[in-house]
Formats: structure tokens, sequence, C-alpha cells
């Protein structure tokens, strides 16, 4: 079988789960990696035989989107020429993670394809949306990568084609501990945004990690440290607590582990809005901005009692079947 796998790289969740699947899905046969976007910190992780700048996004200094970036980056032109000149006709299984140019190159060319990954989830109404919609938010979540059928994946079995969330090999195996720094993972803000914060709170030392740093260096309370994965993944397995951002996989990670969760969604990202409506389930505090984390807070997040812990129904190896199985489905 010939597998086109189409991974959105505007962030590092969709990276870190593609390299955890690519395994699983050599098991069925070769796989083609198309990876769209020029944002992630992890995207060296991943061979990819076609590449894209995609449609990226872009963030401001304060946390929100840099919509202005992203509107520059932006070539129709370019996404229809790449659509109509990916080969997605000549595979067996088309895979697409939320992203654009596979799924409108398979409609160009009447091709069946499985949307796979988290934004799948929100084709169910039964999955937590915020108190009041964004219409917005809820056309691009339909309408960015739309598929012949979708596999969802969230922190609850919210329909019967949502599944849980696939977690990498290095936190299902982990043994936790609980040392005495606070992990830091906030990629839309600048370091200085988030340096100031967390310095104004010097009993409590963070890691933080950044996109702009190349080697791990201290600053007063802080140890700051590049976005590596084993680095990452090191820091929250045996640290007390994570402050980030309302993505899908961390936050479903930190869960797994145990760990106190604090999350700030980015601004104007109507899929972290979501997330954050999801995450109350777990008693997991949100806050709106880094403004909010006074000494206080951050003490009181400290001594909250613990979120609920997330559980894993289905192991990969059962989900990825389930995809190829769609999948072959949608071909006969």
């Amino acid at each position: 079988m010939k597998i086109f796998y189409a991974v959105q790289a505007t962030g590092n969740g969709h990276i870190a789960r593609a390299v955890e699947l690519l395994p699983y899905l050599q098991q069925y046969g070769t796989v083609d990696i198309f990876l769209s976007g020029n944002n992630s910190s992890l995207n060296n992780c991943l061979a990819a035989r076609y590449k894209s700048k995609g449609a990226s996004l872009y963030y401001t200094q304060s946390g929100g989107l840099n919509y202005l970036k992203m509107m520059r980056e932006f070539s129709a032109r370019r996404i229809w020429k790449e659509a109509k000149d990916l080969p997605v006709e000549k595979y067996d299984c088309v895979l697409v993670d939320f992203e654009s140019i596979a799924a409108l190159s398979c409609r160009l060319k009447k091709i069946a394809c499985v949307g796979f990954g988290h934004q799948a989830s929100f084709y169910s109404a039964n999955t937590p949306r915020p108190k009041t919609k964004d219409i917005a938010g809820e056309w691009i979540l339909k309408t960015y990568a739309p598929a012949t059928a979708y596999t969802g994946l969230h922190s609850k079995s919210y329909d019967n084609f949502i599944f849980n969330p696939i977690l990498k090999k290095e936190i299902l195996q982990a043994a936790p501990q609980q040392k005495n720094y606070v992990s830091v993972y906030l990629p839309q803000y600048d370091d200085a945004v988030v340096i100031q914060q967390l310095v104004a709170v010097p009993d409590v030392e963070f890691h933080l990690f950044s996109k702009k740093s190349r080697q791990t260096s201290p600053q007063k309370n802080i140890l700051i440290k590049p976005v590596d994965n084993n680095s990452f993944n090191e820091s929250i397995i045996n640290c007390y607590g994570v402050i980030t951002g309302a993505g899908f996989e961390t936050p479903a990670e930190i869960l797994y582990l145990g760990k106190k969760l604090l999350c700030i969604p980015i601004k104007g990202q109507y899929e972290q809005k979501c997330n954050a409506a999801a995450l109350s389930s777990y008693m997991v505090p949100v806050v709106e901005s880094i403004n909010d984390l006074s000494a206080q807070y951050i003490s009181n997040w400290l001594n909250h009692p613990y979120p609920k812990s997330l559980e894993l129904r289905y192991t990969t190896a059962e989900i990825i079947n389930h995809v190829i199985q769609q999948a072959k489905m949608l071909r006969q």
C-alpha cells in the first residue's frame, strides 16, 4: 500500500504526532510525507518527500495571531498550483492532518481522503465549544481541510469517530517524578514578555522553552532552554507543573502524566478556546493573558488540587488500524 500523509507544520504538535505515527503507518506500506508550513521548531524531525510553505500561523509578541504577516506570506496562486501538482492520485491511502493543500488537491482530483487528527473531532457537534461560538472560527475548522471521512482525536470520545490522543512512547513509558520546577512553553509570546512575568515570582524555578534560544542559559530563577523534543519530554516528565497554551498534544501529555497544568490560549485562535472549554472538565485553570500570572496566582495554582487524569481507551496501533481500514473502504 502507498500512503500519502499530509502534515500541518504550523506548530510542534502535528510534527511530534507524525513522528510517533510513522512506524505504525509503515507497517501497512510505504509512506510519503507532505509537510506544509514553516514555523514549527521540529521540522527537521520528520523526513518529508514533499514540502510547502503552506498557510502558516504567525504570532505577535503579545500572544496573539499576526494577521498582517499571515496575509503577506499567503499566496492563493502558489497554493492552487501546489494542489494541482501534488500526486495524490498515485496513492492508495491519503491522510490529511488539517492540511489545506492536500485536501484541496483531493477535491480537485476527486480523490477520497481521511481527515485525521484533533481538528477532525470538531466535525461533531458534541465536541466542546466555548459558551459563545465564533462563526468565523467554526467556518475555518469545517472548511480549511475538508475530507471524505474523519477520524478525530480528543481527550474524550465525544462521538463514534473520535478516539483518545496519540501520545509519544516516551510519555507512555515514563516514570514521572515531582521535582521542584515548573516547565513553561508559550511560543505565542516573545521571550522577554514571558521572562518579565516569571522573574516576578522569585520563589519558583522555571524551565522556559524558547524558539529563539540555541543553548541553555540561566536568568535569575529561569533556566532558558531551546525547544528540543527530548529535552522537553524530560522536563515535563519530571516537573511539578506546566504552563503552556491551550493546544492539544502538550496538555494531553501533561494530564496523562498527572501534572498540574495552567493554560493560556492563543488570542484569536478559536480552536484553543474550544480546547480550553474541554479542559474545564479536567479542572484545569485557564487565563486569558500572561499578564494574569501574578506571583499570587501562580502560588494559588501550585497549591490547587491536581487535575483529573487523562485515560486512554485505545492504543496507537488500534487507532491507526481504524484509519487504514477507513481509507481502504473509501477507495473501494
